[in-house]
């Protein structure tokens, strides 16, 4: 019965060990896309910044524009790192990642672009060029990939 009850606590540990390893390789993959934004952001190249965009995309900026669907989606981020955010730079921080389900993640982002004088939505810029937002993106694996299904933009209110 001991040996029973010894294997049956081994198999728990090593079923829940490659579970947490896997979530650590989902998580990591989002991650890296999230960063890779930034990266492609950075360099002012669009099409890369969009590479994960899923087809049917619901997209909105901080002025309220629906940019949904990967082709308007891509055209926008086009117009704006041809526009008024080129030469900008973006920093964006992770402030949650959730696992909805093995093959949905809501990730909650804090968002900066660095090098503005003012914002198409009106929103305050610091002294220093920087407009803050706050960055809902939804991810859904599909094919052993992730992709966006979702960007939702938003200011963050200036201080009362």
């Amino acid at each position: 019965m001991t040996r029973k009850l010894a294997f049956l606590i081994l198999s728990t540990i090593l079923v829940s060990a490659s579970v947490n390893a896997q979530d650590a390789q989902q998580e990591a993959a989002i991650r890296a896309i999230v960063s890779d934004q930034s990266t492609s952001w950075n360099a002012g190249n669009a099409a890369e910044f969009c590479q994960s965009a899923a087809p049917d995309i619901s997209a909105f900026n901080t002025s309220g524009a629906d940019m949904s669907g990967k082709a308007r989606f891509c055209q926008r981020q086009q117009q704006i790192l041809t526009g008024i955010f080129k030469g900008t730079t973006k920093k964006q921080t992770i402030r949650r990642l959730r696992f909805i389900t093995d093959d949905v993640a809501i990730v909650d982002i804090d968002n900066e672009i660095h090098g503005l004088m003012t914002t198409p939505s009106g929103a305050p810029v610091t002294g220093d060029g920087i407009s803050k937002t706050l960055l809902m993106e939804v991810f859904v694996k599909r094919d052993g990939r992730w992709l966006m299904e979702a960007f939702h933009n938003v200011d963050v209110a200036a201080p009362k």
